[in-house]
C-alpha cells in the first residue's frame, strides 16, 4: 500500500462524511475493490488526515470559501469538497512532506472522481490556498 492509496481512501472517507457516513478504512478498501493489505503507516496516515479534517473543519472550509471565488460549499461537488479539505488539511495543518505532492494528489483524485472541469478547479483554489497561507513551491 502507498501514501497515495491513504490519502484516497482519506478523501472517499472524507466523501461519505459530508453524508452522515461513519465508514472505516477497511471498509473502503473493501467497497473499493482494493485487494493490497495497507500497512500501519498507511492507515494511521488516513486516520490522521480524517481526525485533522473534523478537528479544524470550520477553518477549513472558511479557507475554501475565501478561495474558491464566486462558489459557496453547498454549490459545490461533494467530491472537489471532500478533495479540497483534504489537501488544505495537509497544507495548513499537516506537516506535509512536499506540498507539490499534496496538490498533485489532489488533483489526480479530482481527475478519477470528480467531473469534467474537477481538476482545473481544485488545481486553482488549491493555488489560492498556498498563496493565502503563505507558501511559495
Amino acid at each position: 500500500m502507498s501514501r497515495r492509496t491513504a490519502r484516497e481512501v482519506a478523501m472517499k472517507l472524507a466523501y461519505e462524511k459530508t453524508f452522515g457516513c461513519d465508514d472505516t478504512y477497511a471498509s473502503v478498501l473493501e467497497k473499493s475493490g482494493i485487494d493490497s493489505v495497507p500497512d500501519e503507516g498507511d492507515i494511521e496516515f488516513a486516520e490522521s488526515i480524517i481526525n485533522g479534517v473534523e478537528q479544524h473543519l470550520a477553518d477549513i472550509d472558511s479557507i475554501i470559501s475565501e478561495c474558491a471565488v464566486g462558489w459557496t460549499l453547498d454549490r459545490m461537488s461533494r467530491v472537489d469538497l471532500a478533495i479540497l479539505r483534504v489537501s488544505i488539511y495537509e497544507l495548513a495543518y499537516a506537516e506535509a512532506a512536499s506540498y507539490k505532492i499534496a496538490i498533485n494528489e489532489a488533483v489526480r483524485l479530482a481527475k478519477r472522481y470528480g467531473g469534467e472541469g474537477s481538476h482545473r478547479f481544485v488545481n486553482g483554489v488549491l493555488s489560492k490556498v498556498l498563496d493565502v497561507l503563505g507558501i511559495a513551491v
